[in-house]
């Protein structure tokens, strides 16, 4: 009976402290070195200083694994370097730590078009139309991009069949 009261009161006190942290947005909580490794990483990428902004970007994920821009900064310069196989698995990242994110979204549709994926290009189009409630800058650049096609290399790399020589036993 004499408990009661301090257990309701520190049961009150953790419950308080616990929908305090959940009340917050994931980018409200990134560490500031990896915010200011963000931007050098981006300043890089804009130098075409690929392999600086690459290991600035990096370690920034190593300071604060939950830096979302940090994965799409990455992303974009995976792209940059025509790799979109390794850009869509970045922009995948991204979305895991926040599934709405539109910018993430048009990027992955991006690099899935440059991977030559239009039909998934194409659902990653829906689903930022449905984010949308009005037309937004994202739907009209993926629209643009998926209207494009992949480019010329990665149709005529599918276009092609590789048929293994026969060879023939005498």
């Amino acid at each position: 009976m004499r408990l009661t009261p301090i257990a309701l009161s520190m049961a009150l006190a953790l419950a308080t402290m616990a929908t305090a942290g959940h009340g917050q947005r994931p980018d409200d909580q990134i560490d500031a070195r990896s915010l200011a490794l963000l931007q050098q990483g981006q300043a890089q990428t804009s130098a075409s200083q690929y392999g600086e902004a690459i290991d600035s970007l990096e370690s920034a994920l190593a300071v604060d694994p939950r830096n979302r821009q940090a994965y799409v900064a990455l992303a974009r310069v995976a792209q940059a370097q025509k790799l979109p196989g390794k850009a869509t698995r970045l922009y995948g990242e991204a979305l895991k730590l926040e599934p709405n994110d539109l910018g993430a979204l048009a990027g992955q549709g991006e690099a899935l078009v440059q991977r030559g994926a239009v039909e998934r290009a194409k659902r990653n189009l829906e689903r930022i139309k449905s984010l949308c409630n009005n037309a937004c800058p994202q739907a009209t650049t993926l629209a643009a991009v998926i209207a494009k096609g992949p480019p010329p290399e990665v149709v005529t790399a599918r276009a092609a069949p590789t048929v293994p020589p026969t060879t023939t036993k005498n």
